[in-house]
């Protein structure tokens, strides 16, 4: 399984019919079979092609937004409001989104896309809560595969991002999801926002000097990831032709079978010891 989020930089700004064009055979070579987008408009059911199923956020600023798109067909889609009161930014496709992917294998992909501020990463904490204890009351059962993915403007040292990855608490609760960056790349920062990208030299945060804030996860259970991280890069980091794609990198991340199911090992040393097996 195939997965793809990336953040496309709103059409208004840097050339986007040129960029449209980059972005499209980018997707085509990539292959995904899951996407997850931020920052596009309804063009970008044309520019991705037939074939795809589309699970919007349902608030869009100045006609952009987020889309979640399956190869798969989709079963029941779910949308928490995630704007936060009393906050002078409240993008209206500040949620989270979650939709029943119906694949060979029970699947959901949860599209989350939280506060971007620098700082508002009280808000973003309360937001990776809310996004959690959402995805929990949907999808309880464990066996059942959830891949998290988005822009969720936090590094991953931070609280926000610790909760998600099962390295903090938050509020009482705790849960654990999969880096499929982290997995792969355990020693490579992995900026998606960079100031070697002319788009953030060039934008509304030129002082930037460089963070991982594009996340593709995996819900793990009592055992772990139901799936093996099998690849995980970065993707749209140079121009072609010229052209930049976005101010941010996407991230690809490719799934596989695991060796063997939870529990395999106990029933093998059972065996060994001439233990009956239930």
């Amino acid at each position: 399984m195939r997965v793809v989020t990336f953040n496309a930089l709103t059409p208004e700004l840097a050339d986007w019919p040129r960029r449209r064009e980059v972005i499209a055979e980018g997707i085509r070579a990539l292959a995904p079979d899951l996407i997850t987008l931020q920052e596009v408009g309804d063009d970008i059911v044309e520019l991705l092609g037939p074939g795809w199923h589309f699970a919007w956020h349902s608030g869009r600023d100045d006609g952009a937004g987020a889309v979640a798109a399956s190869r798969w067909p989709l079963g029941a889609v779910h949308e928490l409001d995630q704007r936060p009161a009393g906050r002078e930014v409240r993008s209206a496709w500040c949620a989270t989104v979650a939709a029943e992917v119906l694949a060979p294998s029970p699947l959901w992909l949860v599209h989350h896309k939280p506060s971007w501020p620098y700082g508002y990463e009280a808000e973003r904490e309360r937001q990776a809560v809310a996004a959690a204890r959402f995805v929990e009351r949907l999808v309880p059962d464990p066996a059942t595969t959830v891949v998290l993915a988005g822009d969720f403007d936090a590094e991953p040292d931070s609280a926000s991002v610790r909760f998600w990855t099962g390295r903090q608490s938050l509020d009482g609760m705790s849960t654990c999801y999969v880096d499929a960056w982290r997995a792969k790349n355990p020693n490579d920062a992995g900026h998606t926002f960079s100031p070697h990208n002319v788009l953030v030299r060039d934008g509304d945060m030129p002082a930037e000097a460089g963070r991982r804030i594009d996340y593709v996860l995996l819900r793990a259970g009592i055992h772990g990831p139901p799936l093996a991280v099998a690849d995980c890069r970065r993707v749209f980091t140079e121009p072609l032709g010229g052209v930049q794609a976005s101010d941010h990198y996407g991230v690809f991340a490719e799934f596989e079978a695991v060796p063997r199911r939870p529990g395999d090992l106990t029933a093998l040393r059972s065996h060994e010891a001439g233990f009956p097996q239930s």
